[in-house]
């Protein structure tokens, strides 16, 4: 019979947080698997753990995922963990969860510490929709094109920054997205926790005198429905009524439903509609 992958979350900066169905799987499994065991065996010394431990890495993942499969298979447990936070969350776990489930190995996570959930929940923006894109692609075609997409995403967007790219990154939200409200997190769960809303011309000034510090979470208000409408009225402004009921009279849609969709689209009247089409046609 085959192990089971346990993934385990661990604290983001708060060793507090640490839950007891971790510390008992930490214990009880055969092996640990870990981003960085120099970092990792602080938190088992001070939880007194003496389960064995690996490295899995993004530098390992695929040669190593194949040998914690077969060790699996054989029938051992196996927790994974990383640095701090869920396991597999913009993280090399994921590979080793898909090939879990290739071959058909058991794949259980423990929930605990998230660092974009505890940002998303702190930040003050809206958290029924949100998209997460961890860190932005440092090749510039790459990072260009997510930057594209975000202009038009309407749900709340999580990032991740290192403070040495944190001013760079600022500036392209802002040239991007526009002056929207944005949260930034740092430090969390820490004695030091900072979160701070503001706007994304407000961030770019204020790091321009102060000099980012820790790893950071930004959380960016998604474009508003109201502008988005408002662009798109733009758009079909471009056209002229009789070419804009035109368009949906080709459609097969009959007057009155393309005098009312054309009223729709430019946010006028259909009585607008209706007597300049008297006037002009």
């Amino acid at each position: 019979m085959a192990g089971t992958l346990y993934l385990c979350a661990t604290p983001i900066g708060n060793l507090d947080d640490m839950t007891f169905r971790v510390l008992d799987t930490l214990r009880s499994v055969d092996l640990i698997a870990a981003e960085d065991t120099r970092n990792s065996i602080k938190l088992l010394n001070r939880f007194e753990i003496k389960t064995p431990m690996t490295s899995y890495h993004e530098y390992n993942k695929v040669e190593k995922a194949e040998k914690l499969i077969a060790m699996m298979k054989e029938g051992k447990n196996i927790a994974l963990v990383t640095d701090a936070g869920t396991p597999a969350i913009s993280d090399p776990g994921e590979v080793l969860v898909a090939m879990c489930h290739e071959n058909n190995i058991p794949v259980t996570s423990l929930p605990g510490a998230c660092a974009c959930i505890t940002a998303l929940t702190l930040s003050g923006l809206p958290t029924r929709r949100f998209c997460f894109e961890a860190f932005l692609p440092t090749e510039k075609n790459d990072r260009r094109a997510i930057l594209e997409d975000l202009k038009e995403e309407s749900r709340t967007i999580i990032l991740y920054e290192a403070p040495h790219h944190l001013k760079a990154t600022l500036a392209e939200l802002e040239d991007a997205l526009g002056d929207r409200r944005i949260t930034l997190c740092r430090e969390l769960t820490k004695k030091f926790e900072t979160v701070m809303p503001m706007t994304l011309s407000e961030a770019v000034a204020f790091y321009k005198e102060n000099e980012p510090k820790g790893e950071y979470v930004l959380v960016v208000e998604g474009k508003s429905l109201k502008a988005r409408k408002e662009e798109k009225q733009k758009e079909w402004q471009q056209l002229s009524i009789e070419e804009h009921m035109a368009l949906y009279e080709g459609r097969e849609m009959d007057r009155k439903e393309a005098m009312k969709q054309v009223a729709k689209d430019r946010g006028i009247s259909k009585r607008e509609v209706y007597d300049y089409l008297i006037k002009n046609c």
